[in-house]
């Protein structure tokens, strides 16, 4: 898939267009496979027991799912989550960041599906997967 969006054109539009929920969030990495977002893990990610909060990871797969669809469509805003399937497979542990490897599986006219695999930064293996799908308005 071609990318119409990149990794600096992605995060000016999540600085500027996602107010202060856009300051936890920076692209890592944006190619024609997926793109690889980060979630600055802060005391307000955390649940009891110190460990990362679901609705904080629900979070970073529905943005990097989102993100990855428009770096293939271009900046198309109103294009929103219609459905999200999560999978929290172990603890995410709070002293590091979360990253989410996004990917679009299927890209139409009016619906996008993709899937998030969920890291705690430099660990081997996944802590939670998503599946979402999108709704492309018109334009």
């Amino acid at each position: 898939m071609t990318v119409k969006l990149d990794k600096q054109a992605i995060q000016t539009f999540l600085d500027r267009d996602f107010g202060p929920l856009g300051a936890d969030f920076r692209m890592d990495h944006v190619d024609a496979a997926g793109i690889t977002l980060r979630l600055k893990v802060s005391p307000l990610h955390l649940r009891p027991g110190n460990v990362i909060s679901g609705p904080s990871m629900f979070a970073l797969a529905d943005v990097a799912v989102y993100l990855a669809i428009l770096s293939r469509i271009g900046l198309v805003p109103m294009t929103v989550t219609t459905n999200c399937s999560i999978d929290f497979l172990r603890m995410a542990v709070a002293d590091r960041d979360l990253l989410a490897q996004a990917r679009v599986l299927k890209l139409g006219r009016s619906m996008a599906v993709g899937d998030a695999l969920l890291f705690s930064e430099g660990l081997p293996d996944p802590v939670a997967r998503a599946s979402l799908t999108f709704s492309i308005p018109k334009t």
